[in-house]
């Protein structure tokens, strides 16, 4: 394990390819709506195994591990809360020795998902036990050998700083990224630029900040310009929306997102000022193979406007929390690619 892996990687490259969607792939091999995919790090750890390799060979530099419900809080859920170790370790170690299978670097980043819980003084979780809980995820995931720890799809001020202060007592490197898909903001209010003050103000500043899963990719590089609103010169931001809209249809979760949109988005991420580019939910090797081909095919454009990212991804439900213009139209235009 090397603490500066990441670092060197950002400094040598001027863009950086992040990973899909790891509960996608999972459940593609046969994991159940509702199982624990943790659990898979020491039952099934073949499967997990071929989902990070499938996203290393697509182009990815970047591979998260499959830790997301890793923290005790989430693992109660399936009486496997004292298995935080056990569950962290193995799905860090699973993920290092796909890295270590190419000849180019491979990042590993001990992924570090919501306890699900709402912290005090709305809800009854107190901000020290979300330390405590975040900070033993962290030590077993730097035991397992990540090079950074990647703490996503927070909606809380307070979660995320729990977060990172407890991510913070490995030393490693740490990522965070947050969901705006309540009216542009995270489901608990924080607007993107409230967003990345905040983390750059914690104890501990992060190396990157960004927007993950939410609404599909129109929505999600609307918080991407809001990120880059409010960045300081050295932030690096990280784009990591999921593939397009999900829907249900014959009783499973699809998302309609192409390979094409979303090399279009992984395009415009980039234009917009996004170095870490990836995928969330839905997304597969082929969509980041797609990614992957458009951003290096392609010199870096203008930063967009709205008009742009409607035309190419779709509607942006909501800009500065108002409904966005035009949003009938452009839909109708985006699902006809789809």
């Amino acid at each position: 394990m090397s603490s500066t892996r990441f670092h060197d990687l950002l400094a040598a490259r001027p863009i950086l390819f992040a990973d899909g969607g790891m509960g996608t792939g999972l459940f593609a091999q046969g994991l159940e709506t509702g199982d624990s995919p943790e659990l898979w790090n020491i039952e099934r750890p073949e499967r997990v195994q071929a989902v990070h390799r499938g996203f290393a060979e697509a182009g990815s530099d970047i591979i998260l591990t499959n830790t997301f419900g890793g923290n005790a809080r989430r693992l109660a859920l399936h009486s496997a809360q004292g298995r935080v170790r056990e569950l962290n370790v193995a799905g860090a170690r699973i993920a290092r020795a796909v890295a270590e299978e190419f000849d180019r670097p491979v990042i590993v980043a001990g992924s570090m998902g919501p306890t699900g819980d709402i912290f005090q003084p709305v809800g009854a979780l107190s901000y020290e036990e979300g330390v405590a809980a975040f900070a033993e995820q962290a030590e077993a995931l730097a035991e397992g050998g990540v090079d950074v720890l990647w703490i996503e799809t927070i909606s809380a001020a307070e979660e995320i700083q729990a977060a990172i202060e407890g991510a913070s007592r490995t030393g490693l490197p740490i990522v965070s990224t947050m969901t705006f898909d309540t009216n542009g903001r995270t489901m608990m209010g924080l607007t993107p630029e409230a967003a990345i003050t905040h983390g750059r103000n914690c104890a501990c500043r992060p190396s990157a900040f960004g927007a993950n899963c939410g609404i599909g990719p129109a929505q999600l590089l609307d918080s991407i310009l809001g990120l880059v609103r409010a960045s300081e010169t050295g932030d690096i931001i990280v784009a990591k929306g999921n593939c397009g809209i999900p829907q249900y249809r014959e009783g499973a979760i699809v998302y309609d997102g192409t390979p094409e949109i979303m090399a279009d988005y992984a395009v415009l991420a980039r234009d917009a000022g996004a170095r870490i580019i990836g995928g969330c939910c839905g997304t597969t090797p082929e969509h980041i193979r797609a990614m992957v081909a458009a951003v290096n095919g392609s010199a870096r454009g203008p930063v967009p406007d709205v008009e742009t990212v409607e035309r190419l991804l779709g509607p942006i439900k909501t800009q500065s929390g108002r409904p966005a213009e035009g949003g009938g139209e452009r839909e109708g235009r985006r699902r006809r690619r789809a």
